[in-house]
């Protein structure tokens, strides 16, 4: 496709969206019908729906009554994708606007932060994406503190609080050198420039706000290492708002649980911390207490070399716990299996003293019943689909030992 034929595709379809983000309703005549991944799609002469483009999703809706499930630009042209046929050739469209405006409010909060990145940290943006959940900026930086991070979000809702214009316009690709955009363009031809008052322009194809303050607030929430960069997570207007909510909601409940102010509440769970952690440690010096008896009444029960059993009432570690202390306390085999929610738990171990592989047993059992697991030649453990015939399997081990033995 040439200049010319690819300029006269992308003039296919009046893009509504580029004259006013915030109309939502319009009518059309069909220019075109076909199919998108298995469903039906239309080209319309104009639309408000935007089609995902520059890390935004795209709009959802209405054509004719039926639902607009995807908006893609596919070869300049827009396409429509429905959740089932449409038939009439001049149609009505309406833009879900909830989702709009909350695209809206995140594309134009992550101008504000982009740029704010550059003023406090010299960081560029590297990549955006705008999530169903939560968006994301890749940094260009190679670490960051909590005191910075405060600092690129303190200064990001100053602007937004200020309210300040934010105007979009086109301008010639040979005049695009007297805007100080914070990105060369990708794109040659016309430009878009999404301007933010005194602060930032930016290159942009998306939907924003008019002015900052329908932002409401930026909130970056957390971030990691990403190819020797950050990307930092955040949420801006109502996605803020419902995100702090939920979190306001959940300390007022911790707080009332454990008895303790707001502000009080980072010690009192340090203080339950240190008493799990002490607990635990005294939790397992009794289960190794008790292991040792439960394996020196296992022996007196089996004066034979191979020892058995489906256990009950026990966890996977303490069924291990018994498990050593019987080997190390006779030269002999062991073959314990337990029952355990959604799944079975098998372990053999057998005494350094005793010269048999117990990889072996691995293909046997799984002969029998699938799972996984595996182990070294004096101890394997393994886990099992639920419902395995335990005992049936404890007994073809138990011939296993019995020949070696």
């Amino acid at each position: 496709m040439n200049d010319k034929q690819e300029k006269e595709s992308r003039d296919l379809t009046r893009r509504l969206y580029f004259e006013d983000a915030y109309r939502t309703e319009f009518e059309a005549l069909v220019l075109d019908r076909l199919t998108y991944e298995g469903k039906p799609a239309v080209v319309l002469e104009r639309t408000c729906f935007y089609p995902e483009s520059g890390g935004q999703p795209p709009d959802h809706g209405v054509l004719h009554g039926v639902r607009v499930t995807d908006v893609q630009e596919v070869d300049g042209k827009i396409l429509h994708i429905l959740e089932s046929e449409i038939g009439p050739d001049r149609v009505k469209g309406i833009v879900d606007w909830p989702r709009r405006f909350d695209h809206m409010q995140q594309h134009s909060g992550q101008h504000i932060l982009s740029q704010s990145f550059v003023e406090v940290l010299a960081g560029e943006t590297l990549s955006f994406h705008l999530g169903e959940g939560a968006s994301t900026l890749e940094i260009g930086i190679a670490a960051v503190t909590e005191g910075e991070a405060a600092q690129v979000e303190k200064r990001a809702n100053e602007i937004i609080f200020e309210n300040r214009d934010i105007k979009t316009y086109f301008v010639d690709e040979d005049k695009i050198g007297s805007v100080p955009l914070r990105k060369p363009p990708k794109k040659r031809g016309s430009i878009r420039v999404v301007e933010i008052e005194s602060f930032d322009f930016s290159a942009c194809g998306g939907t924003h706000c008019r002015r900052t303050g329908e932002i409401g607030l930026v909130k970056i929430t957390r971030w990691d290492k990403i190819r020797n960069n950050i990307r930092f997570e955040f949420l801006c207007g109502g996605r803020a708002l419902r995100d702090y909510s939920m979190k306001a909601a959940v300390l007022r409940s911790l707080c009332r649980q454990l008895t303790a102010s707001e502000e009080g509440l980072p010690a009192v769970v340090e203080k339950l911390m240190q008493e799990n952690k002490s607990a635990k440690r005294d939790m397992r010096k009794l289960q190794e207490t008790l292991a040792r008896y439960e394996s020196l009444e296992m022996i007196g029960k089996n004066p034979g070399k191979t020892i058995s059993a489906v256990l009950a009432e026990k966890t996977a570690e303490e069924m291990k716990l018994l498990a050593l202390n019987v080997i190390r306390a006779k030269d002999c085999a062991v073959a314990f299996a337990l029952r355990e929610p959604g799944q079975e738990r098998l372990i053999c171990g057998r005494s350094d003293s005793l010269n048999i592989n117990l990889r072996d047993l691995v293909p046997i059992v799984f002969s029998l019943a699938r799972g996984k697991g595996g182990g070294s030649p004096s101890l394997i453990e393994m886990v099992l689909e639920k419902g395995s015939d335990l005992e049936s399997i404890l007994a073809k081990i138990r011939e296993y030992f019995d020949t070696r033995l």
